[in-house]
């Protein structure tokens, strides 16, 4: 059996793992949850993960969760030329900070204005897309001091990290377009969408722009 992942084309999380995947050209099959003409995939996905969250990535018998857990996962049992963790171990703690930073403080920050918006309430939704601006802010911050003379988010290579930051920075950009005093972490997110792997998840993903709760800007 080959490897399936379950998820959706405009879910970040989903994109995280995808990029992975393409990044090492690794074969799998993609079956989308929610879509209507698939209903038995939905049905799948939910009984092998009952948190109700994909991506899931199925291996045989065995259902792995998780993004970065799928990704490190992907690494020790099908891996290919491009290393996604490093093998020195402190240099892929830090590849799993950054991975953790993207996640927790660009993507699920993000992800607050989302939920305010999703509720049709408009002062909950002002109130997450507030809430979400300050978080991002300081992500912001952070990462154009951090990024400074790198290429990626770790350093020269392409890591797990930057899979995690692709789809972060793409949507957060969206919901709080990055302010012209972040140079280098504007010229950052450009690096990424132009990587191949990437560009091929954005373009997946953009027949569903009109999903986005908070409106989809003419760009990208």
């Amino acid at each position: 059996m080959s490897l399936v992942i379950y998820g959706h084309p405009f879910s970040s999380y989903t994109q995280k793992v995808l990029i992975a995947l393409y990044e090492n050209n690794t074969q799998f099959e993609f079956r989308c949850v929610g879509d209507p003409n698939e209903a038995k995939h939905t049905t799948d996905w939910l009984s092998r993960w009952s948190l109700r969250k994909f991506p899931v990535l199925v291996d045989g018998n065995r259902n792995i969760a998780e993004t970065s857990i799928i990704i490190e996962y992907l690494q020790l049992t099908h891996a290919g030329p491009l290393r996604l963790l490093p093998e020195e171990p402190m240099a892929a703690l830090d590849v799993r900070f950054l991975d953790r930073f993207f996640d927790l403080h660009v993507m699920n920050m993000m992800q607050l204005a989302v939920n305010g918006a999703l509720t049709g309430d408009p002062v909950k939704r002002q109130e997450g897309l507030t809430l979400a601006t300050e978080k991002l802010e300081l992500a912001y911050a952070w990462l154009e001091e951090h990024l400074t003379g790198k290429t990626w988010a770790a350093g020269a290579d392409f890591t797990l990290a930057d899979c995690a930051a692709a789809p972060s920075l793409f949507y957060a950009d969206w919901t709080y377009q990055i302010p012209e005093k972040y140079p280098v972490l504007s010229a950052y997110r450009a690096r990424l969408l132009a990587r191949p792997s990437v560009a091929r998840a954005v373009d997946e993903a953009r027949p569903f722009r009109a999903y986005f709760p908070l409106g989809a800007p003419d760009r990208d």
